[in-house]
C-alpha cells in the first residue's frame, strides 16, 4: 500500500531529543506536535488547542472532547484517515503508544523473515477487542498494508468501527466479527479455515470499575491536575467496562488468552499482548512455558515516563514457521 503524503515522518527538525526518543524509530509521532498543520487540516482542533505552563500549544488531556478531536486530527495528517469518531464514553486511545506496539510486531516478524518485515495484504493480523476506534486495524494497514480483522463482544463499539472502516472505503482490507461469548477469546470467534500471522490484545487493566476510576484519579494527582473547582473525567481517555476491566484484571485475562492460543496453535503463527503491569511478565511466561510455547519474546516500549511492554509466542516449530513463511509471505503479492 502507498502511504498518502499526509502520512510522512515528521522531519528531523521536528523530532525532539531526550525526553521523547524512546518511542520506536519509524514511529511517526517522535517530534513535537505540528499544531498550526494539525489545525490546517483539522480547523476543529483550534477551539481545543491551548499554551501549556511551558509555554507551548498543546491541549487539556482531561478534555475527552479535546482528545476525541486531536486523535481524529493526528489520523488525518499522519495516516490518511479522513473520517474517524467514537460513541461517547468509549475508549480514546494515544495513537503514539499504539503504533509503537505495531511497529515491535513489525520488528517480530522481520527478525523471522531475514531482518525484512513482511509487507501488504499477505500478512494477516487478529486484533483481540478492537474496540470502537478501530486503532490497531487502521494504523497497521497505513503502516504496513497488513490485512486486519477485529474482534470485539460490544456490538455498539463494533457498529462503530464499522462505520469508521465503511466511512474510509477499508472494507477490502479491514473486517469486523462480534465474539458471541464473552467467556471466550479465540474459541467461537477463529473458525477452522482462518489463519493468522499475528495476533494482538490490549487487555482490560483493572480488576473492577471502583479500580479504574481510583487508577485515574491517581492519574491526574500526580499530573498535578486535580482541581477541586473543575469536573474532571472519571476515566482518562474513557472507555467502557470490557475496555478497562475484566475480573481477576489484567493477569486473569492474559491467562485465559495463553490458554485459548493453544487451541488454535497451528493456524496462528504468533500471538502477542500488551502487558502493562511489570508483575504480570513473568507469570504469564512461565504459563506459556507450561502450555508448550517453543518461543517466548519480550519485547520493552516507553513513551515518556510510561513503560510497558508486549509478550508474544507461537506454538510452530521452526520448520513449521519456515514452511509458513514460504507459502504464505512469499507465494502471495503484496
Amino acid at each position: 500500500m502507498t502511504v498518502p503524503k499526509s502520512a510522512k515522518a515528521p522531519s528531523r527538525a521536528a523530532r525532539p531529543t531526550a525526553g521523547n526518543a524512546s518511542l520506536h524509530p519509524r514511529n511517526r509521532h517522535t517530534g513535537r506536535y505540528d499544531f498550526p498543520a494539525l489545525t490546517a487540516g483539522s480547523p476543529e482542533l483550534a477551539e481545543f488547542v491551548i499554551i501549556n505552563p511551558y509555554g507551548k500549544q498543546s491541549i487539556d488531556f482531561a478534555n475527552p472532547d479535546a482528545v476525541r478531536v486531536f486523535n481524529r486530527a493526528l489520523l488525518k495528517q499522519f495516516y490518511g484517515i479522513a473520517h474517524w469518531d467514537i460513541p461517547p464514553g468509549y475508549l480514546c486511545p494515544p495513537i503514539p503508544g499504539r503504533a509503537d506496539y505495531l511497529h515491535g510486531l513489525a520488528d517480530l516478524l522481520a527478525d523471522e523473515n531475514a531482518g525484512e518485515i513482511p509487507r501488504g495484504a499477505r500478512i494477516h493480523a487478529l486484533d483481540i477487542g478492537t474496540g470502537a476506534n478501530c486503532i490497531y486495524p487502521l494504523i497497521g494497514l497505513r503502516e504496513y498494508g497488513w490485512r486486519f480483522t477485529g474482534s470485539d463482544i460490544d456490538a455498539v463499539a463494533l457498529a462503530s468501527a464499522r462505520t469508521i472502516v465503511a466511512a474510509n472505503k477499508l472494507g477490502k482490507s479491514i473486517t469486523l466479527r462480534q465474539q458471541s461469548d464473552s467467556r471466550h477469546i479465540f474459541e467461537h470467534l477463529v473458525q477452522s479455515d482462518d489463519r493468522f500471522d499475528i495476533t494482538l490484545c490490549n487487555p482490560p487493566f483493572h480488576a473492577s470499575q471502583a479500580e479504574a476510576t481510583s487508577g485515574s484519579q491517581r492519574k491526574w494527582r500526580n499530573l498535578g491536575k486535580l482541581d477541586p473547582k473543575r469536573k474532571l473525567p472519571t476515566l482518562n481517555f474513557g472507555g467502557q467496562a470490557a475496555e478497562l476491566w475484566c475480573e481477576g484484571g489484567e493477569a486473569a485475562f492474559i491467562a485465559r488468552l495463553a490458554d485459548e492460543s493453544r487451541g488454535v496453535a497451528q493456524q496462528i503463527c504468533w500471538f502477542s499482548t500488551l502487558v502493562s503491569k511489570a508483575g504480570n511478565v513473568q507469570p504469564v511466561q512461565a504459563r506459556l512455558k507450561r502450555l508448550g510455547a517453543r518461543q517466548i519474546r519480550l519485547s520493552d516500549m516507553a513513551q515518556g515516563q510510561k513503560r510497558s511492554r508486549f509478550v508474544a509466542w507461537t506454538f510452530l516449530t521452526e520448520e513449521q514457521q519456515s514452511e509458513w513463511r514460504a507459502t504464505r509471505w512469499k507465494a502471495q503479492p503484496g
